[in-house]
């Protein structure tokens, strides 16, 4: 039996919904009676077509919160609605920056606990989470035993983002009731990463490179690659520590989690904190010099060669076939 009322938290890039929005939004379509959506900004409105197309009916306004962190006044905002009465069986929070922000002060206001790191949900008289732990090596469920409503944070790239058709969702203002000293907080500047091709977390294809490269030079392979097959580069977090690549490029338990069609390691060894952000993915290609490297115990096709001999050949070969 599905649950009444599911909210998400519902985030936007450039272009609309972020991915993980509308990946919880799809689940909670699954396991929910009637969907909303609670988001922020100057023009949320004008989304309400894109979040309605993947399950959401109602769209709760914040409204503009300027330059203050947005933490505090949304989750102020979801707390008097759900004081007012209007309140969910659960609510769904991306595990991005804000999210996190989000849960832990709405947690603190409405005096309920927190289940983070979930990697997955199933509805059976109840709402139940699953996570993953010790990197990955071992899988637990867990669920709420008391009132609701229930607050999960949601990993990336746990459910798969897919459009139902629905009409546009109504907005409702929402406004954020005075966050008081917690709102003193200002953003001051903001920086974009600059970047080619897709986005790492949204990428079909991505090569990555790590330690066995020898040098931050030899990742121009890595980029040359990925750009050659249209994909996004991505790193170990070896490398990302070591300076040679900025973190927006980190695949991994601290990084990005990656779920692509076809996902090409570099000169990685495989350490379960990497495993965990991309053995997700469709099809895997391990290029290591030595056989013995975790990496090819999740592998599809493993290449047991130096990658400074492999990725040029690798590289000539395909731009020959153009």
């Amino acid at each position: 039996m599905a649950l009444d009322n599911i909210w998400v938290l519902a985030e936007f890039a450039e272009s609309g919904p972020t991915t993980l929005t509308q990946e919880l939004l799809t689940e909670a379509r699954a396991i929910g009676t009637n969907v909303a959506a609670v988001s922020w900004g100057p023009d949320t409105a004008t989304h309400a077509a894109a979040l309605g197309d993947y399950g959401a009916t109602k769209v709760y306004d914040v409204g503009d919160v300027g330059e203050t962190l947005p933490g505090a006044p949304v989750a102020g905002a979801i707390a008097a609605l759900i004081e007012g009465g209007d309140r969910p069986d659960a609510l769904l929070i991306p595990a991005s920056y804000d999210g996190r922000d989000v849960a832990g002060r709405l947690s603190v206001k409405l005096d309920r606990p927190v289940l983070t790191n979930v990697v997955g949900l199933s509805e059976n008289g109840g709402l139940s989470s699953q996570h993953t732990l010790f990197g990955g090596t071992i899988a637990a469920t867990a669920h709420f035993t008391g009132e609701g409503p229930h607050i999960f944070v949601v990993r990336a790239k746990s459910f798969t983002a897919e459009a139902g058709g629905g009409g546009a969702a109504d907005v409702v203002s929402a406004p954020a009731p005075a966050p008081g000293a917690s709102g003193a907080a200002k953003v001051t500047g903001r920086h974009v990463e600059e970047r080619s091709g897709p986005k790492l977390d949204e990428a079909s294809v991505i090569v990555s490179g790590g330690r066995g490269l020898g040098s931050a030079e030899n990742y121009q392979m890595i980029e040359e690659l990925a750009n050659l097959l249209h994909g996004a580069a991505g790193a170990s977090r070896a490398i990302v520590d070591a300076g040679w690549v900025p973190y927006a490029r980190q695949v991994g338990q601290t990084g990005k989690t990656v779920k692509p069609d076809l996902y090409i390691a570099c000169g990685i060894s495989g350490a379960t904190q990497h495993l965990v952000g991309m053995k997700g993915s469709k099809n895997i290609v391990a290029v290591n010099k030595d056989q013995d490297a975790p990496i090819f115990s999740v592998a599809d096709l493993g290449i047991v060669g130096d990658v400074h001999k492999v990725l040029p050949a690798l590289i000539e070969a395909i731009k020959n076939s153009k």
